[in-house]
């Protein structure tokens, strides 16, 4: 099968141009303004592209889809259709699933479901076995199995030798350690962030002390053994301001962001609302600046989602509701709209932080529009705007908190392997 897209912006490191692109055999085989249309099989198709934008396919490094274990939430493939609508094509799973993903056969499992989704799927293995604290999994076995890292992410380790033993290890065999930077006695069961609005809706709340100290914590460990650190879900200025200064004083840490925590605050939650729960929470506007500014000058390496399905009736009390929000079909959007769209952040900035970079620190090979790479390519009305539907989205589960809003930027195509996989109706 042959496609061959006409008059597209093309956008990826080093390269913004209008163009073709022709795709055969699973392959970018050419590119260049002079291509005709070669394009005569039954099953072939030519693409005019005139107003779309091509970029390498996305990678989200942050989701949790329920599989095994609550898949009425979620699962593997409607998790990989969720991703491939919006521009994903790589992602990195979580393994706080039920029972979490700390044996070779867990991993190869999720591995298996993700075979034929189009979507490349990167286990995570857990740190601890069961994500119980206690003692390390077989970080060599896992790495054989598939798991691309290491994380009790849902909870944090809470030994603090255990982890730096689990860095040594980790960094000595190639594997990444990802950390959910919480410390539980400062938490002490809060529901969103302390401060006004908690207090205003009697609620309690949860310290920002406990995401700055476990983020030190995680540093000064990953320093004192000569190890890599990735910090999730990073949602304080405390924590920006602790890992711009490790990485001047060249500490191997890397860290995420998702778009909530540049575009939304704790104000969003006087509704009561638990589709506005998150964890870690929603901040101040002081915290999303904060974000925003580290986005944008390369503090934080990657945007992601902490895509966290929950069902309908998990959501329905403010107080009770489990933490988490979709975010796999809002994320490039969402981006676009918050950076791109006011003057902040070039195309290209945009690709660095959600397709490149987050590959790079995998160590995996980054998705690229050259001649003789795979055909793993986005297309992308820039313009579009739409307003966030929830019952329209391809996951399982609509807890959103982008429901209602209008975004700017909009997938229309998604092929992986030279095939399309998704396309806007």
């Amino acid at each position: 099968m042959k496609l061959l897209i006409k008059n597209v912006r093309a956008v990826d490191n080093g390269l913004d141009e209008i163009t073709d692109i022709l795709i055969d055999n699973g392959k970018i085989t050419r590119m260049g303004t002079d291509i005709v249309e070669i394009c005569d099989g039954r099953e072939d198709r030519v693409i005019d592209a005139t107003g779309l934008t091509a970029m390498p396919g996305l990678f989200d490094m942050h989701v949790h889809f329920r599989d095994p274990g609550q898949t009425h939430k979620e699962d593997i493939r409607s998790g990989c259709q969720a991703a491939l609508a919006g521009g994903v094509t790589g992602v990195l799973t979580m393994p706080n699933t039920k029972p979490p993903i700390d044996s070779p056969e867990l991993v190869q499992y999720e591995l298996n479901k993700a075979k034929n989704t189009g979507v490349t799927l990167y286990p995570v293995a857990c740190i601890t076995k069961g994500m119980d604290g206690g003692a390390l999994t077989d970080f060599a076995a896992l790495r054989s199995a598939g798991a691309a890292a290491l994380s009790d992410d849902g909870r944090p380790v809470k030994n603090a030798e255990l982890m730096r033993q689990a860095i040594e290890k980790a960094s000595k065999l190639g594997m990444l350690v990802c950390s959910h930077c919480e410390d539980l006695d400062i938490i002490n069961g809060g529901i969103m962030h302390k401060g006004s609005v908690s207090e205003e809706l009697g609620v309690k709340g949860m310290d920002r002390a406990s995401e700055d100290y476990i983020t030190a914590r995680e540093i000064v460990l990953a320093s004192a053994v000569g190890g890599r650190v990735h910090i999730c879900h990073v949602s304080t200025k405390g924590c920006v301001d602790i890992i711009r200064e490790a990485k001047r004083l060249g500490v191997q840490v890397t860290c995420e962001t998702a778009p909530h925590y540049f575009m939304l605050t704790h104000e969003k939650l006087r509704s009561r609302d638990a589709n506005d729960r998150m964890n870690p929470p929603l901040r101040e506007e002081s915290d999303r600046a904060a974000i925003e500014s580290a986005v944008l000058d390369g503090t934080i390496d990657c945007i992601v989602t902490d895509h966290a399905p929950h069902s309908p009736q998990e959501k329905m009390n403010f107080e009770l509701a489990p933490n988490g929000i979709v975010g796999l079909e809002t994320s490039l959007a969402a981006t676009l709209t918050a950076l791109f769209h006011t003057g902040k952040m070039s195309l290209q900035d945009v690709v660095q932080r959600m397709s490149i970079r987050p590959r790079e620190i995998l160590g995996i090979t980054p998705e690229t529009l050259k001649v003789g790479a795979p055909a793993n390519l986005i297309l992308v009305d820039t313009e579009r705007k739409w307003t966030v539907e929830p019952e329209k989205l391809h996951s399982k589960s609509h807890n959103t908190a982008f429901r209602g809003m209008e975004l700017t930027g909009k997938v229309k195509i998604t092929i992986t392997d030279g095939r399309i996989r998704f396309e806007e109706s």
